[in-house]
């Protein structure tokens, strides 16, 4: 039997398409909506529908009207913390605006349930304890925390103003295949494939910064399971571990074979210096809990990396 219909944006993205291939493979009847500034034609599942839109599309109204999603998984953004430093009201027109569109056609389309992919890294800027829960003070230093942080309280009005239930899952530092190592964002694509191809990393600041790194398949199952009519509200999808740039760069380096030097630039504007988030609110509402080891993450990462690499 045939499930609900599911509209992703950004479907065709890294995560989203990871989101996609699982609803798929569940059952569920799945509209995509990406431009592909990001996202990859590769990336699509072919037993979907796809608009290539921009969320902020006024011919977006078209596609719920035709299509009547139940349920909105929002992917669809901005996503380089750098480039929203550099270009505050980009930023803001894609990751808030573009989302206020969406949220305005899932309420006129009584969509039942929006899923927002929110940021465990960003919304919380310098963290005061770790690894931090929900309920710890949201301090963005860059505007795409920001901009994030804004859309999850949107979502909790058109809650109480339309009855629209939602979930915010704040992802930490997710990694994994498809993941784009040509972009500012995603340091285990960058480093993988400047590794393999004989480059050279570049670790920003003293490589001793940490971040909390997920991966991709752990954070599909989190979407999957937040699809659960009892679920609601705001939760972090990350391990609750500090790894550090360096040796996230020492484990890459074995496990890809490369003679890459150590070297270090600048540190980057706009990213805290240390990021872990506790996953234990999931694990008791959600059931949901990381099962993939990091090197076991990353030796997957880099399979698929080194096998994009040989001639088809």
């Amino acid at each position: 039997m045939r499930r609900e219909t599911v509209l992703v944006t950004g479907g065709a993205g890294f995560i989203g398409s990871h989101v996609v291939d699982l609803l798929v493979e569940e059952g569920y009847r799945v509209v995509v909506v990406d431009d592909l500034s990001t996202g990859r034609q590769e990336n699509l599942n072919k037993d979907t529908t796809f608009y290539r839109l921009d969320i902020r599309d006024p011919s977006l109204a078209e596609v719920f009207k035709k299509e009547r999603p139940r349920v909105v998984i929002h992917h669809a953004a901005q996503v380089s913390v750098r480039n929203s430093v550099e270009d505050p009201v980009e930023d803001a027109s894609i990751n808030i605006l573009g989302s206020i569109h969406l949220l305005e056609l899932s309420a006129k389309n009584r969509v039942r349930k929006f899923l927002f992919a929110s940021t465990g890294g960003a919304i919380y800027g310098e963290q005061l304890y770790f690894p931090a829960d929900e309920e710890h003070p949201q301090m963005p230093i860059s505007p795409y925390g920001v901009a994030k942080l804004a859309v999850e309280k949107y979502l909790h009005y058109y809650k109480e103003v339309h009855g629209m239930d939602y979930v915010s899952l704040r992802y930490s530092n997710v990694y994994g295949p498809r993941q784009d190592p040509y972009g500012e964002a995603g340091v285990v694509a960058i480093f993988t494939e400047r590794m393999l191809s004989g480059g050279q990393p570049v670790i920003n600041g003293s490589g001793e910064q940490t971040r909390d790194f997920v991966y991709v398949g752990d954070v599909a199952r989190a979407n999957l399971l937040a699809l659960d009519k009892g679920i609601s509200g705001i939760f972090n999808i990350g391990t609750g571990r500090e790894t550090s740039i360096n040796r996230l760069f020492h484990i890459l380096k074995d496990l890809t074979g490369a003679s890459a030097k150590e070297v270090h630039g600048p540190p980057k504007e706009g990213e805290q210096f240390r990021s872990s988030i506790s996953p234990e609110k999931a694990e008791k509402i959600m059931d949901w809990k990381p099962e993939t080891p990091l090197e076991e993450g990353l030796k997957a990462t880099v399979e698929f990396f080194r096998n994009k690499r040989k001639p088809s």
